[in-house]
């Protein structure tokens, strides 16, 4: 026994001085030897030079983290100075990356198991190299060896701390050059602090930008951040500088950060902060980043303001219409998760020209495209600031968004083309109702409803509905953005519009009871307004009964001829409408005046003619038919002639108008049976001034044909 205790104690004694020997050798070893090495296999790992050009250094200690048997195991801290990182060879730099120092802490328990543990990383003064170049090939995309099947070891990094640095990006690709510089602010400021200046700071901006701050700060989102005590916990220990450009336009930006970014512990959301401009546009967030490496969210309050939001397209890949200036902010919650990516913007309000905006928009980046979804609300809405989204704006006003198609001097039709390759880049279903407009009384429109679908660069807005002079104005627009040219259809129904509210500032107007209805159905090609009419085939058709006219009304209703007109037939006396009938054809762009006609107490007035949308040119006789005894001042038939640009009236030098004679309207007003739904749509509470006219009418004329094609010569 005794000999047997002798053999334990000299094997325990050899087993304790073997360990204690290699605890003496790893804590004395000069780790500087391993630097070749080190550098080899990393080298070898990442398919670029890497060295180690310092001292590299370990220093042990326990990890007060750890319980049980890991507490009292020593954890391993190296420390690596002077590192560099090479570039490509094609790259326009040695070097990709270089930094003063890296340190972090090894478990070694893990590696029983086939895991690297690093709590922490720490980074010292790094100085970072971005490039890519226009084939796609980038610098920050290593080339890792072919593994033959999944590796048995894994990795565990927690969080990485870092402090002062410098990035440079210059990205071919995207036009986008840019240099970021990272310092240690004096003090921590609190996450409240940065909110309470970001917010400011950007509100001031929205007031500049549309003239007005006071609608956003009615905001909710801002409410629900300062309740929330995690975020508050938060400081701001790093700021930082960027400078650049963005498609040749200037990029200045400036915010802060936290001082340890946790990459999987989602209590620990990282703070950051920035107020950036691209050109004209200007972007700010105050929020937190949370467990990034397990593709956790993005939760922050978005600033947006700028020219058009149709320059956000080339910023986010969102495609948004053009617009007057607007500034909106909101709450936004990203999940990052690769390839189905979800950015909510909820709660958002803004404004937009005179308008204001209110909803909630959801950006999914999954499927076959992304797809922007979601309601938006305007409470007063200007309808002149709709004008961008068909190109009708002033070319002072297209320049500021930053558009360079100019409306010719000459054109009254919009030139300005739809940006239908953007239409393919994504997919919407989005909501929109206007609930009270805006406007002056040439034109009392009271409210705007449309359901928007973008598909694979079909729009549709269906429908399209506007409350409009005590009636609606029913519609659905259909354009087809894969087609080149683009096809676009439009059908629209027009009911029970009271005139006296169509045109409240004629007050002869005011004692009328009479309605307006119409349809219109046109096919079109073209990737703009003023190509759609030109092409255009379709029909259009329009009663009025029990109204009233003059010359003031004529100038009310928009014609630049009315003055004139209106004063050979009528001089400045009220004239009652008993029918004004309108059925007019469109054959590529080519409108025919097959019936215009009004029925009044005195004389039947035809209007005949045509109106070529593809040159904006006129060519409108008007010829009056005296009922009874009536003197008219004028003798021959009117005329209009000229562009709608600059309509040119006249008086045709030929034929007198015969007076006294009776009512000649069934030698010259076209066939409108087509017509006779129009006169009572959907009630029938007396008898229609319209009934006697159109009486009178058989056998309608073949309609247009579709989009594209033309009429058979005859």
């Amino acid at each position: 026994m005794k000999r047997g205790r002798k053999i334990l104690a000299w094997v325990l004694g050899i087993v304790l001085l073997l360990i204690v020997i290699i605890v003496i050798v790893i804590v004395t070893f000069d780790w500087n030897r391993a630097r070749p090495y080190v550098n080899e296999k990393v080298s070898e790992a990442i398919g670029r030079p890497f060295a180690i050009n310092g001292d590299l250094s370990v220093h042990w200690a326990r990890e007060p983290s750890e319980t049980g048997i890991g507490s009292i195991v020593p954890w391993p801290e190296f420390t690596a100075r002077d590192i560099t990182v090479a570039n490509p060879d094609w790259a326009k730099t040695p070097s990709f990356a270089k930094l003063e120092a890296v340190q972090f802490r090894l478990g070694p328990l893990g590696l029983l198991h086939h895991r690297i543990i690093v709590p922490h990383l720490q980074l010292t003064a790094p100085t970072i190299d971005l490039e890519r170049v226009k084939d796609g090939r980038d610098n920050w995309t290593f080339k890792m060896p072919e593994s033959t099947g999944p590796s048995e070891w894994a990795m565990e990094l927690n969080e990485i701390g870092f402090d002062k640095g410098h990035i440079e990006l210059a990205d071919a690709a995207t036009a986008l050059s840019m240099k970021i510089d990272v310092a240690q602010l004096e003090k921590a400021i609190p996450f409240s602090d940065i909110l309470a200046q970001q917010e400011q700071a950007s509100r001031g901006q929205a007031g500049a930008t549309v003239g007005t701050s006071k609608d956003l700060r009615k905001n909710k989102a801002g409410k629900n951040d300062r309740a929330d005590e995690t975020k508050q916990r938060q400081t701001y220990a790093f700021g930082w500088k960027m400078s650049g450009s963005f498609h040749g336009a200037s990029i200045e930006g400036r915010g802060k950060t936290g001082s340890v970014l946790a990459l999987r512990d989602s209590t620990k959301p990282f703070p950051v902060q920035a107020d950036t401009r691209i050109g004209d546009t200007h972007i700010a967030i105050v929020g937190t980043l949370t467990d990034p490496v397990n593709m956790g969210a993005l939760d922050v309050r978005l600033w947006f303001s700028g020219s058009s939001m149709a320059k956000l397209y080339a910023i986010t890949g969102v495609t948004l219409p053009d617009t007057p200036p607007f500034a909106t902010e909101g709450h936004l919650i990203a999940n990052l998760k690769k390839g189905n990516s979800v950015f909510r913007y909820q709660d958002f309000t803004g404004r937009v020209g005179g308008s204001d905006l209110n909803g909630s928009l959801t950006f999914n980046g999954g499927g076959p495209r992304p797809k922007l979804s979601g309601n938006v609300t305007s409470h007063l809405l200007q309808f002149s600031d709709l004008a961008p989204l068909i190109g009708a704006d002033s070319n002072k006003e297209k320049a500021q968004r930053g558009d360079a198609t100019k409306q010719p001097a000459d054109k009254a039709l919009p030139v300005e083309p739809f940006r239908t390759d953007r239409w393919k880049a994504m997919d919407a279903d989005v909501t929109f109702a206007g609930e009270k407009i805006i406007q002056d009384a040439k034109l009392p429109i009271t409210s705007l409803q449309t359901h928007m679908v973008m598909d694979n660069g079909v729009l549709s807005l269906q429908p399209l509905k506007f409350g409009m002079a005590g009636g609606t104005v029913d519609s659905t627009i259909g354009l087809n953005g894969q087609a080149v040219p683009m096809k676009g259809n439009i059908k629209m129904s027009a009911r029970h519009m009271k005139l006296k509210e169509l045109f409240p500032g004629f007050a002869p107007m005011q004692t009328s009871f009479g309605e307006l209805n119409g349809d219109v159905a046109l096919s079109a090609t073209g990737n703009s307004v003023a190509a759609l009419l030109g092409s255009s085939n379709g029909e259009i058709k329009m009663l009025v009964n029990d109204g009233a006219i003059s010359k003031s009304l004529l100038e009310i209703a928009g014609l630049n001829v009315g003055n004139y007109i209106g004063a050979k037939l009528f001089g400045d006396k009220t004239v009652k409408i008993n029918c004004a009938a309108t059925d007019m054809t469109a054959t590529n762009g080519l409108v025919d005046a097959r019936l215009f006609a009004f029925d009044t107490e005195d004389a039947i007035i035809n209007v005949s003619g045509t109106v070529d949308f593809k040159t904006e040119k006129m060519d409108l006789d008007i010829v009056p038919h005296t009922k009874g005894f009536r003197v008219f001042s004028l003798r021959s038939p009117l005329y209009v002639h000229g562009t709608l640009k600059n309509p040119s009236p006249g008086v045709h030098a030929g034929p007198l108008i015969l007076r006294g004679g009776g009512v000649v309207a069934a030698a010259v007003i076209a066939p409108v049976a087509a017509l006779i739904p129009l006169i009572s749509p959907s009630y029938n509470k007396e008898e229609n001034t319209c009934n006697a006219l159109l009486d009178q009418v058989k056998n309608l004329p073949a309609k247009a044909p579709p989009a594209g094609k033309t009429q058979s010569a005859k």
